[in-house]
């Protein structure tokens, strides 16, 4: 086993290129700097360093080690890093639904990771049942996303109308198959959009299917299909259809938390942002 003091010695010496200034930057004596190296040497049993009186270069066994010597430090770093962590700090793993993505959430965020620069934030956004998915693999912390049905427990942040969106030129012609632009299974919207044209006996067809919101967004502006949408997400480039239209009511979408949260002071913030942002 390689000591760490020696490799860092090491290290220091190969960046500096000379063992009085690397002596410097650490603060030892060069003497000190030297018998490091010597010692390293003989655990590696190979010669680490070329010396002459103008110059110091690596060996091949030097630049094999210099490898090894930065990752094992680096290692070492983080061990020590993450066992010195206060309570309550360290990785969180979020997962955003698309409908969350909002630039005052994001915000958020990036607030809170400056002001507790001890917890590592990691975001992941999607669709809602490929996040759900992945927090019940233990690959997310906690999971923010709209549902139109299930009993999974969560922290309910608001409700909203599920409603077709369709381009404001476009005509409904049921004589013909619907065409639909939705996101990709599994996703809320779109099972409970299948499940009512299936209940009122209305023909459909997938036209489009988009992993992220602005896909879809853009894609029935087109006319290229009809989408279900929150209600809030239908701006003033798209346009409300439905009973006239001879379509189906959809279900209340129900926004919320999911899965443990960790730290409380974040989720806090998240859900208060969300609420008066979003909902």
């Amino acid at each position: 086993m390689f000591d760490s003091t020696l490799l860092r010695s090491f290290v220091t010496v190969a960046q500096e290129g000379s063992f009085t200034r690397a002596a410097t930057r650490l603060h030892l004596t060069q003497s000190a700097v030297s018998a490091h190296l010597r010692r390293l040497e003989e655990q590696a049993g190979a010669a680490l360093v070329e010396r002459t009186t103008r110059s110091l270069a690596l060996t091949p066994e030097g630049e094999v080690l210099l490898g090894y010597a930065r990752a094992i430090l680096a290692l070492n770093r983080d061990a020590r890093a993450r066992l010195q962590r206060p309570a309550g700090e360290g990785p969180v793993r979020i997962g955003l639904s698309d409908d969350f993505a909002h630039p005052r959430v994001m915000e958020r965020l990036h607030a809170f990771g400056l002001r507790h620069p001890g917890v590592d934030v990691s975001l992941t956004v999607g669709i809602p049942g490929t996040l759900i998915h992945a927090l019940d693999r233990g690959e997310l912390d906690f999971v923010m996303a709209g549902r139109c049905h299930g009993e999974r427990p969560g922290r309910s942040l608001w409700r909203e109308a599920l409603v077709w969106a369709a381009a404001p030129w476009q005509a409904i012609n049921l004589g013909l198959p619907l065409p639909l632009a939705v996101f990709p299974e599994p996703c809320p919207y779109r099972d409970a959009a299948l499940a009512a044209l299936a209940h009122a006996g209305v023909d459909f067809r997938v036209t489009v299917v988009c992993p992220g919101s602005a896909g879809v967004h853009a894609a029935v502006q087109a006319g290229l299909g009809v989408a279900p949408m929150p209600k809030s997400r239908v701006d003033g480039s798209l346009a409300i259809v439905g009973e006239a239209a001879g379509l189906p009511a959809l279900p209340e979408v129900e926004f919320a938390l999911f899965g443990a949260a960790s730290p409380a002071a974040l989720v806090d913030e998240l859900c208060e942002a969300a609420r008066r942002d979003l909902g």
